[in-house]
């Protein structure tokens, strides 16, 4: 028998109980006397008992609920790295799988961004670089913690760690197109930290 059943079974005890009791009280003016001990305990274990299973079916329900949310991420994350089919865009519907993304070849290089030792803001709004390699040596002067993280459509393909008064880097292999560099500090985007890195 499961914590839920056990729980409305002594849930329908007490209230049985309790309108038992009440009906002979009312009918025996000397109701519960000698009793009161034993009516006052047997109530007490019911209520005990009833609460106790409430709070683990309570419990079980939320584990239950977790292990599905987590099976539900398990599930979208499986969708997400699982390859992409083609549609037959010739025609034959053949469905054929995506070829995998291979690394830009060239000469990519090496960017300088900064931070605003008095503001939220980089020193920069505009990078470009050729295909490729490509890393931006960051230097935080302020005390104020800051990162800088490299975008595509949402998607973050690359973050530094997170500084104060010092240099760190960040580097991806980029393709020709257009990417989004921030910081990912919480408030720190949405105040102006970010930019536009073009790659040609």
């Amino acid at each position: 028998m499961d914590n839920a059943t056990v729980f409305y079974v002594l849930g329908a005890v007490l209230a049985a109980s309790a309108v038992t009791v009440s009906f002979v009280g009312l009918r025996l003016e000397g109701f519960p006397g000698r009793a009161a001990p034993l009516v006052f305990l047997c109530f007490a274990i019911l209520v005990a008992g009833a609460t106790t299973f409430a709070v683990r079916n309570g419990k079980e329900e939320q584990e239950a609920r977790a292990s599905e949310l987590t099976k539900a991420n398990e599930e979208a994350e499986e969708e997400e790295e699982s390859p992409v089919e083609a549609g037959g865009a010739e025609g034959k519907g053949g469905g054929e799988k995506a070829k995998p993304v291979t690394p830009s070849v060239g000469p990519g290089g090496t960017l300088q961004l900064a931070a605003d030792p008095s503001d939220i803001a980089f020193d920069t709004t505009n990078l470009n670089s050729k295909p490729g390699k490509v890393t931006i040596d960051f230097d935080n002067p302020a005390t104020l913690e800051h990162n800088v993280a490299i975008e595509r459509d949402g998607k973050q393909l690359a973050i530094s760690e997170t500084i104060a008064k010092g240099k760190t880097s960040v580097t991806a292999d980029l393709e020709p197109g257009t990417y989004t560099f921030l910081c990912t500090v919480p408030g720190h985007a949405e105040a102006g930290m970010e930019g536009v890195l073009t790659v040609k």
